[in-house]
């Protein structure tokens, strides 16, 4: 059982799992194959990861392109994040807009970001551990970026830009003005 949260970008879902506590603790299916299917869209994943952050990591805004193209559900098992979406999808009505939502340990929320967005996250606790489904292996040549702190799309990360650490490569990424393999609001990349 699932709940799904509609955003301010339709195709970005906050996904809200049932959870049963008592005094030991708690229980939640942290993903059902049947449910997923029947709330959101049949949809195949294909690999799990998971990353562990100190506070201040900011990771993206990355993507994968063509017919590589990916799609993630995200969540947070420990710590805090804030999580962002932006739609790079030339044509649609929300082209350069994002959707950010809090993710916790304590929360068990989940984002559902389909193929056509860039996606990052920006550790808000102490550290946090940060787990995604993909629906397409990561193919690094076909890895996309644009730039966390693209002034166009102004994107407010909740914590000071001092504090941000940025891997190298993250220091480096085009704006979305300059970026060349985006996608194309009219093709449906999850198509067969």
């Amino acid at each position: 059982m699932i709940n799904v949260i509609k955003t301010a970008i339709p195709d970005l879902l906050i996904i809200e799992p049932k959870v049963f506590g008592d005094e030991r603790g708690y229980f939640m299916e942290s993903w059902n194959q049947r449910d997923f299917d029947a709330a959101v869209r049949p949809l195949r994943f294909v690999q799990d990861n998971e990353s562990k952050s100190r506070y201040g990591v900011l990771r993206g805004l990355h993507y994968q392109t063509g017919a590589c193209s990916q799609g993630k559900l995200v969540r947070v098992v420990s710590g805090r994040v804030l999580d962002v979406a932006v739609d790079i999808r030339r044509g649609s009505p929300w082209f350069g807009q994002y959707v950010a939502c809090e993710l916790t340990g304590e929360n068990h929320r989940q984002f559902f970001i389909p193929r056509g967005f860039a996606h990052g996250f920006v550790v808000l606790s102490e550290e946090a551990v940060f787990q995604y489904k993909c629906d397409y292996p990561y193919t690094p040549e076909a890895e996309g970026a644009i730039a966390w702190n693209d002034p166009a799309l102004g994107i407010d990360w909740g914590i000071p830009e001092a504090d941000i650490l940025l891997s190298e490569k993250d220091k480096h990424h085009p704006l979305l003005a300059q970026a060349t393999d985006l996608f194309d609001y009219s093709i449906d990349y999850y198509a067969e």
